[in-house]
């Protein structure tokens, strides 16, 4: 097609996490395949990870001065009004300057007012919504959408009907097959073959109410034969050694602050315990996962167990809340991990919430409306 030689101008806006991160650089690595001339532009906020993660990715970003709106009484809420004035702005003169053919929004604190400044200067948006509960900015701005990329059903509750597109989350680049790779993850983290594999991923920062209910039960690996790869995060990293030193545990439960070789941690695994983040939930419903969710209980319109109860209610998942860690989750895990037909009916269901084309469908969408311009 001529029209892909075009030099089109797009800016991404968003972040604060990398479930908003990691699908806007695939959504720009794909834009990038199909359209090499194609000048792409970050919008981020100051101080948050994209600031760091987008260049890293080979991509410019500018960032706004921008911050979420605290619920419970704040002394930080008192510079929203300004913060939110001078991100509007800022926007404004970003896009008048780069001048892009379309503005995506992946949701986080800077989409709000990139996609809200696009929108007053006519400028086609398209959002990308990751979670079964839609963000705060992704509503605002709904109206004003030419396509919502969407990664489940039954999001007209929220948005306009006519512009919604299951399209599915986009997934980093080195979450691909896993196939024919367990014996090598089982040798990478030092664990025994013969044995099956736990893992845990708590994010980046780990996940204190899952790192609790390892540390309260953990002596019940003694009478359970299962070994475990535990991502623990920075802060409970020297803990959680420290409990499985003192447990004699060392050849059964690996500790690590962050897990770099993800595709090997996921091979390895037969059972994985995990927050509910859209992005989670996405790379274990493609990867074909018996997955046990832990929801962030402060997740903003609590939406991780929203996204865990839909998997839950498909039979494609278990869930145990976080302020139960500490009496249910290894007892709720080693009864699935003695239970090889839930085990198989888990990973049967969950494989149909996956959506391997999702970059490549929301670039179609875009094309569509680069192709009107």
């Amino acid at each position: 097609m001529k029209m892909k030689s075009k030099q089109y101008r797009i800016i991404i806006s968003g972040g604060g996490t990398g479930g908003h991160i990691f699908p806007a650089i695939a959504i720009a690595d794909t834009l990038k395949k199909r359209f090499p001339n194609a000048e792409i532009l970050f919008i981020g906020a100051k101080n948050r990870m994209e600031m760091d993660r987008v260049p890293k990715a080979g991509y410019p970003i500018e960032g706004l001065w921008i911050s979420g709106f605290k619920r419970e009484l704040s002394l930080d809420n008192l510079s929203f009004p300004f913060k939110l004035v001078s991100s509007l702005m800022k926007a404004r003169r970003i896009i008048k300057r780069f001048n892009p053919d379309v503005v995506i929004g992946v949701g986080g604190f800077a989409s709000g007012p990139t996609m809200k400044m696009a929108s007053s200067l006519n400028i086609p948006i398209v959002i990308q919504e990751q979670n079964s509960f839609p963000g705060v900015t992704n509503k605002l701005v709904a109206k004003k959408a030419a396509k919502i990329c969407v990664a489940y059903d039954n999001m007209e509750k929220w948005f306009p009907k006519d512009k919604i597109v299951v399209t599915g989350n986009p997934l980093r680049n080195n979450i691909k097959s896993l196939e024919g790779k367990k014996e090598e993850s089982l040798a990478f983290f030092g664990l025994d073959t013969n044995k099956k594999t736990i893992l845990l991923v708590g994010g980046s920062q780990g996940a204190l109410g899952i790192n609790k209910g390892i540390t309260a039960q953990l002596s019940s690996f003694k009478d359970n034969d299962y070994q475990l790869i535990w991502q623990t995060g920075k802060y409970y990293y020297d803990k959680a050694v420290e409990d499985v030193r003192n447990n004699g545990l060392e050849e059964r439960i690996k500790c690590t602050v962050f897990i770099d070789r993800m595709d090997l941690a996921y091979s390895a695994a037969d059972v994985v315990i995990s927050r509910a983040g859209a992005m989670s939930i996405s790379e274990l419903s493609l990867l074909n996962k018996a997955v046990v969710f832990v929801p962030l209980p402060t997740a903003a319109e609590d939406h991780q167990t929203k996204n865990a109860m839909r998997l839950v209610e498909a039979n494609a998942a278990v869930m145990v809340n976080n302020n139960a860690t500490e009496k249910e989750l290894l007892p709720v895990v080693f009864d699935l991990l003695k239970d090889s037909e839930k085990l198989e009916m888990l990973k049967e269901n969950i494989v149909r919430f996956a959506k391997p084309n999702a970059a490549e469908d929301i670039v179609n969408q875009i094309e569509l409306i680069l192709n009107k311009q």
